[in-house]
């Protein structure tokens, strides 16, 4: 779980890991993809935001909120250098164990069609492309994804293996 002192690593892990895609996103929608450390300390009040560490430094994060029966997940990013290590479904399995323990019923998110790897991520992960909106975010667009979450005597671990992301 990250602590507030967290917040500007995390942003910092935001800015490196959608860099490359920058050019993609309106100016607007590249903002609000990567929160200031302010920014993060404000969505820490409204949902649980985790990191991932590798040698003591942050190298992953992903956030959610809580939102009726479902949980959306949001803010997930792992820099370029620790990519491959199975960090995204670690992330994953840390917001389904979280969702499975509020008692939601599925775990929804928003993406761009050009984030093709965290596409791929989450498809192995069991999500699918779902009409839900929103369609865009500041003029860049977007789809919904979801999960439903099974009871903990089902098997969830299909098609994930670490270090396929």
């Amino acid at each position: 779980m990250a602590e507030l002192e967290d917040a500007p690593a995390i942003a910092a892990v935001l800015r490196e890991a959608f860099a490359e895609y920058r050019p993609l996103y309106t100016q607007e929608a590249y903002a609000a993809t990567t929160p200031t450390g302010e920014q993060i300390e404000c969505r820490m009040q409204e949902g649980p935001v985790w990191v991932a560490t590798k040698a003591g430094t942050i190298v992953g994060t992903v956030a959610a909120v809580h939102r009726g029966q479902d949980l959306y997940v949001r803010g997930m990013g792992v820099l370029s250098t620790a990519r491959g290590l199975g960090i995204g479904e670690l992330l994953l399995e840390t917001v389904r164990s979280a969702g499975m323990a509020a008692g939601h019923r599925r775990l929804i998110l928003s993406t761009t069609p050009f984030l093709a790897r965290a596409i791929r991520l989450y498809e192995r992960y069991g999500f699918i492309r779902s009409e839900e909106g929103p369609h865009e975010l500041f003029g860049t667009p977007l789809f919904t994804m979801s999960k439903r979450l099974e009871s903990e005597h089902s098997d969830t671990s299909a098609a994930v293996q670490p270090g396929s992301d």
